[in-house]
């Protein structure tokens, strides 16, 4: 059955069913696992990103207003740099891996070999469309699997396009795209796969875990949560507000899941932070931010009103230092900073996902530790400073997905960090040969001859076979050597 015919008629348990055996045989046929397959596969998915650069651009400009260099940078930049990554390595990463064999085994040798789970799914969000669908795909195809893509439904433009293209360019015998909503979604989680890739919200990643867990497939889940960005006073006070500016606003907005979710900065330092967020957030989007062309506005009406709510909450709607405006016509937020708000309030307690930004203040920085310790672990966290101790301190006392130094979300785009959260931030890792990783079964294989065969393993088990095999198995070749010559 086509993608086409597939597009046509009602997706449900019976349809996904279906799918997924056609697939299997693919699969089984062996195709997917030649490197001629793999290779060629990423190469298609190279030229479809070259060659539809437009089309993907104003995909996203429909679904989220997205400026075009961001669509140019975070999306097919980074997609066209792990497509590279991966036809550059991928023969040394199929590669066996040679590793030591154990005296115990005398004489033999073994070896890793990495093969392909099977059939996986990949279920992707809607923040960075093709970004986060297609970056895990080309892992999956990298090891050698096949693969069902399930776009968000929350960009439709882009899942529109994303179906319509991997139709065009891929191997449908071993590459499909699903279009749907939760029926969809739900009809494919039914289904028996070989392992399941979900990036999206904590919420729904129970949902799939759950369902996963019925036929003990392995997931990864890359989740998000609340992505703490600390303030030295020690630093440079202007390259520090632009760069934060530039991973919460000029990073869709603030709905990523990397976006700088809220700042910890002493009360002293606080205004003059404030203030230099403020000349900066000028400088990039004017004084009319909403008609700014370079803030993506908010997906939907409903990710809008959750916003709103947020923001007027009657302990913090006079916490606005900055921002505050709307226009729900457009969908449209205004870069927002909140001072001091309480912690308990609602935007203290979960991801915000979109352009507001509460700062906390401390007495003392070290308080920063006990207030990020306090929550759920993060997808990635941030710290601003010149103080080499205070550095060491926070790489040995922050557990999250990530870190870095000095500035916010180019970590994401070093292929040799893996990405992924930890906790409620996520499970699993991948970019770069931890794609390939997270698609791949790490097999282990030991080889022996016919030589060499020695009877002690085999009953009956006389004393000085009892001997020899507990020396062997310390490791003890002296007393392999006395055991053998009886000699005390």
């Amino acid at each position: 059955m086509s993608g086409e015919e597939y597009s046509e008629k009602k997706f449900d348990g019976e349809a996904a069913s279906s799918l997924v055996k056609e697939l299997r045989g693919s699969f089984s046929s062996g195709k997917t696992q030649s490197y001629e397959w793999r290779i060629s596969q990423v190469k298609a998915l190279l030229k479809m990103v070259v060659e539809q650069q437009d089309q993907i651009i104003h995909a996203l400009r429909s679904d989220l207003a997205k400026p075009p260099l961001e669509t140019v940078v975070y999306e097919i930049g980074m997609f066209k740099n792990s497509c590279e990554v991966t036809l550059k390595e991928l023969k040394q990463w199929m590669a066996p891996e040679k590793v030591k064999s154990s005296i115990t085994t005398f004489p033999s040798s073994a070896e890793i070999v990495p093969e392909p789970l099977g059939v996986v799914l990949v279920i992707s969000a809607w923040n960075y469309p093709f970004l986060l669908s297609l970056d895990p795909v080309v892992g999956a195809i990298a090891a050698g699997n096949a693969v069902v893509l399930k776009p968000s439904e929350i960009a439709p433009a882009s899942s529109s396009l994303l179906a319509k293209l991997l139709g065009k360019y891929m191997d449908n015998s071993s590459i499909r795209v699903v279009e749907g909503a939760v029926d969809e979604t739900t009809a494919l989680l039914q289904q028996k796969w070989d392992k399941i890739f979900y990036t999206g919200n904590g919420k729904v990643g129970r949902i799939v875990m759950a369902a996963a867990a019925k036929h003990l497939t392995p997931v990864v889940l890359e989740l998000g949560g609340k992505s703490p960005t600390v303030v030295d006073s020690n630093v440079n006070l202007e390259v520090t507000a632009r760069r934060i500016i530039s991973g919460k606003w000029g990073c869709n907005n603030g709905q990523a899941c990397i976006s700088p979710d809220y700042i910890i900065t002493t009360k002293d330092f606080a205004p003059l932070l404030v203030d230099a967020l403020k000349t900066e957030l000028e400088n990039f989007f004017g004084k009319n931010p909403l008609e700014s062309n370079d803030l993506s506005r908010i997906v939907s009406s409903n990710h809008f009103n959750r916003l709103i709510k947020l923001m007027d909450e009657d302990k913090v709607s006079d916490k606005i230092v900055y921002g505050g405006a709307k226009d729900e016509s457009k969908l449209r937020i205004a870069p927002t900073i909140l001072l001091d708000v309480p912690r308990d309030s609602l935007i203290m307690s979960e991801e915000i996902f979109g352009p507001l930004l509460p700062i906390i203040t401390v007495n003392k920085l070290e308080e920063s530790f006990d207030v990020i310790n306090s929550g759920t672990k993060p997808l990635a966290a941030y710290l601003f400073t010149n103080d080499n101790k205070f550095k060491e301190q926070f790489v040995k006392k922050v557990s999250a997905g990530g870190l870095l130094i000095n500035d916010t979300v180019l970590h994401l785009v070093v292929c040799t960090l893996p990405f992924g959260g930890v906790g409620d931030s996520g499970m699993g890792a991948y970019h770069g040969k931890f794609s390939f990783d997270a698609f791949t079964h790490r097999k282990a294989v030991l080889y022996r001859g016919f030589t060499g065969d020695s009877s002690l393993r085999y009953p009956p088990y006389t004393d000085t076979k009892q001997k020899c095999m507990k020396a062997l198995v310390a490791g003890d070749v002296p007393g392999i050597v006395r055991a053998l010559f009886g000699w005390s």
